[in-house]
């Protein structure tokens, strides 16, 4: 395997113990820790996100984790847009970029491409959502394939969410979802990734669990809470 030219992935269930094998295999292979997790970009939940601590940032370089305030919205495309430059950095300085965290969207994002759909006004998607409610979802599906032939069999006609999502893109950009995500494509190829997934038998999960559980109690976890209330409060 070239790895040079790889763009490492990691993932798996919490608490599996992603950030301390990237750390190792960072160490390893020249590599760079980019955070795919969507709840450690956030600044003020260092505790309850289980962050690398600073000594572990200080051993490999990290990116993205702690850089957004918890009052400002954060999408996956603005991280998808961010991580994207990073990754382009990390390869300039001839290092190996290595992704890890837990939100599977920011990872279909970086594989598959993120689709670029226009944002759709609340009134217009609401208007759908009452139509849907007014037709039933059996006459809804039904309407939806008169308007958009390609969605059928796309997913369980039962399923109201996608159906409703499907129904709204086509009516507002005239254009079939699929339509939209034929033409998503990623920034990389498909062979540059390298996949990884840690895992553990359910009990032993379980375990490892409830031990990051008591350590988050004994660093604070319960004083970040109150500060996260408090600002949400504000908000």
């Amino acid at each position: 395997m070239d790895k040079q030219s790889k763009i490492i992935l990691i993932s798996g269930p919490t608490a599996s113990g992603k950030s301390n094998f990237a750390i190792k295999i960072a160490k390893k292979i020249n590599g760079e820790i980019v955070n795919a997790d969507s709840m450690q970009v956030y600044k003020q939940l260092k505790i309850l996100t289980a962050r690398p601590s600073i000594e572990e940032q200080k051993k490999i370089k990290h990116h993205m984790y702690g850089v957004v305030d918890l009052s400002k919205k954060f999408s996956t495309g603005q991280w998808l847009k961010a991580v994207i430059k990073k990754i382009k950095e990390i390869k300039q300085r001839k290092k190996i970029p290595i992704l890890v965290g837990g939100t599977g969207l920011y990872f279909q994002s970086l594989v598959d491409g993120l689709v670029k759909i226009p944002e759709i006004p609340i009134k217009f998607r609401n208007k759908i959502r009452l139509i849907q409610k007014k037709e039933g979802q059996k006459k809804f599906y039904k309407k939806l394939l008169k308007i958009d032939p390609m969605a059928i069999d796309k997913f369980d006609q039962n399923d109201t969410q996608r159906t409703i999502r499907a129904f709204e893109v086509k009516v507002f950009t005239k254009i079939s979802m699929y339509e939209w995500l034929s033409k998503t494509k990623s920034e990389f190829k498909d062979e540059e990734f390298l996949k990884l997934y840690i895992d553990f038998k359910r009990e032993d999960l379980i375990k490892r669990i409830s031990l990051r559980t008591s350590k988050m109690m004994k660093e604070g976890a319960i004083k970040e809470i109150k500060k996260f209330i408090k600002l949400k409060i504000k908000n």
